[in-house]
C-alpha cells in the first residue's frame, strides 16, 4: 500500500501561497499539513486562523492541522470552523487527552495525538483506540529543516505493535527530516503518512518530489 503524503506548508513560499496550494492540488499529495505554533509550547510562532481559512478556500485536499500549542482544547471548535479536517494535539500539552480526542471527533474531525522525541510510545496505551492517527515527531518540534532522529524508526515499530495489540485502526504519521533517504525505512517500520516540508518545497520540482516519496 502506498503511503499518504502530507507536504508541510511551513516550508512553502508564503509570498506565493496560492501558487503553492495550486501545485499541491495538482500533485499526488494526499493531505496538506499545517503546523500551528504559539511560541509557548514550542519556541517559534507560525500562523493562525486567517491563513488556514485562506488555504481552505483554495485547497482540494484535506487539511491536516498539527497543533504545537498550549491548552489546545480551548480552540477545537475554532479550528473546525477554520477548515481543519484532521486535528492533532500533543500528548505533552493535554491534561485530559482522552476528553480532548473525543471532543475533536465530536466536532467531525479526525483526531490525532503527537509524541515529542523524548516521549515513549507506552504513554498512549490507554488512549490509542481514541486516536485516528498518532504523529511521531522525528525532530524536536518548532522548526523545519532539522536532522532526522534515528531512534524514531524504533518508536514507529513499537507504536505499530501497540496498535496491533490493541486492535486499533490508528494510522501512523511521521514528521521531521523525512526525505528519500529514509522514507522507505519509515514505511517498512509501519508508517502510513509521511509529512515532508523542506524536502518538497526546497526541491526544484516539488510535485516530482511528492511523486518520488509516494513511490518509495
Amino acid at each position: 500500500m502506498l503511503p499518504l503524503i502530507a507536504p508541510s506548508v511551513l516550508s512553502a513560499d508564503f509570498g506565493n501561497l496560492a501558487g503553492e496550494i495550486d501545485m499541491l492540488n495538482r500533485s499526488q499529495a494526499d493531505w496538506i499539513h499545517l503546523d500551528i505554533m504559539d511560541g509557548v509550547f514550542v519556541p517559534n510562532i507560525s500562523f493562525g486562523f486567517p491563513v488556514i481559512e485562506r488555504i481552505k478556500k483554495s485547497a482540494l485536499l484535506p487539511l491536516d492541522v498539527h497543533l504545537m500549542i498550549s491548552q489546545p482544547e480551548r480552540y477545537i471548535e475554532r479550528f473546525k470552523l477554520a477548515g481543519a479536517d484532521i486535528l492533532t494535539v500533543h500528548y505533552e500539552a493535554c491534561t485530559h487527552l482522552h476528553r480532548t480526542l473525543q471532543k475533536i471527533r465530536q466536532e467531525g474531525m479526525k483526531a490525532g495525538v503527537s509524541l515529542n522525541p523524548h516521549s515513549p510510545v507506552s504513554l498512549l496505551e490507554d488512549t490509542i483506540t481514541e486516536a485516528d492517527l498518532v504523529l511521531i515527531m522525528s525532530v524536536n518540534p518548532g522548526f523545519g529543516g532539522q536532522k532526522f532522529i534515528e531512534n524514531s524508526v524504533k518508536k514507529i515499530q513499537q507504536l505499530k505493535k501497540l496498535i496491533i495489540d490493541k486492535r486499533s485502526r490508528t494510522l501512523i504519521e511521521v514528521d521531521g527530516g523525512v526525505d528519500l533517504s529514509n522514507a522507505r525505512r519509515l514505511i517498512d517500520a509501519g508508517t502510513d503518512i509521511l509529512v515532508a516540508g523542506n524536502t518538497v518545497f526546497a526541491s526544484a520540482d516539488p510535485a516530482g518530489m511528492i511523486k518520488q516519496l509516494k513511490s518509495c
